[in-house]
């Protein structure tokens, strides 16, 4: 059945084959993957907007892996020069995409690695001087941009160019240097710059939960609107109405106590049956780091995320949340954006979203494509800001709208699945 709904959409057999034995669990492709493959594979540019959760990320590897295939590698680069490079705002997305691409790759012969940030040019140029080179590189804006500062990197034979969590890498934190990138990158005009194999010209593919408004204007000053395919499935920047969410309105007093009711009825749930884990949010690290010392008084087993921490120390201990070392994370924000999340059955709100785009990305780390528990978000309603947000996503699920201030320039939105 896998190879069936896969064969349709331009797949070769071996890029198929090894799809079924690397993701036997993958058997039908879903809505989002039906409309890119295609798209990308005729060497569209590509803006992907979909919801959390719809399985985007092998909507754009697997076609990236067969184009890689069909082209020549380039062996007079004076500096190690991938092929792909896939940007993305985090390091602990860095090393969740190598996780997935890599096993996909090394059995079609491509090698996929990770650029981490480093602190020196020995730490950056390591994983660039191994052999075989990568033809897939993913790394973070900070360490791309330190590795062509100090030219330990070309992205002249650059043939495809992908940035996930667009939204998160065209906030104004990563700006600079994503446009910096995007200017030593050859974008291609359109389909017909990427015939030449030797003059190599950059494939874009943009994929994201969220995009504002002027994303599209700002993509037509590195590519023609006409080689743009807008892809976004119908319920882009809506409640998520599979997620089941809940408001308790509570003093600031009384969200601790809430709180740690919470987990421990969850607790016993988890040891007497079938359960999954559950993510705490917060606004801040050291309301994280806080919480979690009342949680330790408590002797609720837990796992703490929060910003402050190397980057190195975060991938670990996310790692370990996956493997379920722990079935509780506090966390802040870091957490919600492309992480997988999939045996997450409760997300909770200790501190409430200060945007509805954080709302839309923190309810969609449960409930993911390939769960087997359901999703529910408890938020805590505590200001009157709170509030205010609260009576928007409210307002937005009664009349099965868009979250306001969510809106996208996108358009072409994807078929309703049956």
């Amino acid at each position: 059945m896998q190879l069936m709904g896969f064969t349709c959409l331009g797949l070769e057999p071996r890029v198929r084959l090894m799809l079924q034995e690397a993701a036997p669990e993958v058997v039908w492709p879903t809505t989002v993957q039906s409309s890119t493959i295609p798209s990308l594979l005729r060497g569209r540019h590509i803006l992907c907007a979909a919801d959390p959760g719809s399985s985007k990320t092998l909507s754009y590897l697997l076609p990236l892996l067969q184009l890689l295939l069909g082209r020549p590698h380039l062996d007079s680069q004076r500096i190690p020069a991938p092929q792909c490079l896939v940007l993305v705002p985090s390091r602990q997305l860095a090393e969740q995409f190598r996780a997935v691409a890599q096993p996909l790759g090394s059995s079609l012969g491509l090698q996929v690695w990770e650029l981490g940030r480093g602190h020196g040019r020995s730490r950056i140029k390591l994983p660039l001087s191994k052999q075989p080179p990568a033809d897939v590189l993913v790394v973070t804006p900070g360490a791309l941009w330190k590795a062509l500062k100090r030219q330990l990197i070309s992205l002249e034979p650059l043939s495809l160019l992908v940035l996930d969590e667009a939204d998160t890498l065209l906030d104004e934190s990563f700006l600079e240097l994503v446009d910096y990138i995007l200017e030593k990158s050859h974008i291609a005009e359109g389909p017909a710059d990427l015939k030449d194999p030797f003059n190599p010209k950059a494939q874009l593919v943009l994929v994201g939960a969220t995009f504002p408004e002027g994303v599209s204007q700002l993509l037509s000053q590195v590519a023609s609107p006409d080689s743009l395919a807008t892809i976004t499935s119908s319920k882009l920047h809506c409640v998520t109405s599979h997620v089941r969410q809940t408001f308790m309105r509570l003093k600031g007093a009384e969200k601790v106590t809430e709180l740690v009711q919470i987990l421990k009825q969850h607790d016993r749930a988890y040891r007497t049956g079938p359960s999954g884990s559950v993510l705490v949010f917060c606004n801040s690290s050291s309301t994280v780091n806080w919480l979690g010392y009342i949680l330790d008084d408590h002797k609720i087993q837990h796992l703490r995320l929060q910003g402050q921490m190397p980057a190195s120390m975060r991938a670990g201990i996310f790692q370990r949340f996956q493997k379920g070392s722990r079935d509780t994370l506090l966390c802040t924000d870091i957490a919600s954006h492309g992480l997988d999340s999939t045996h997450a059955e409760l997300g909770t709100n200790y501190d409430f979203p200060l945007t509805l785009q954080d709302c839309s990305h923190r309810a969609g780390r449960v409930g993911r494509v390939g769960s087997d528990v359901p999703g529910t978000v408890i938020s805590f309603v505590t200001h009157p800001w709170d509030v205010s947000l609260v009576q928007k996503i409210e307002l937005a699920a009664r009349r099965r709208r868009s979250l306001p201030g969510l809106g996208s320039s996108v358009r072409e939105p994807l078929p309703q699945q049956t």
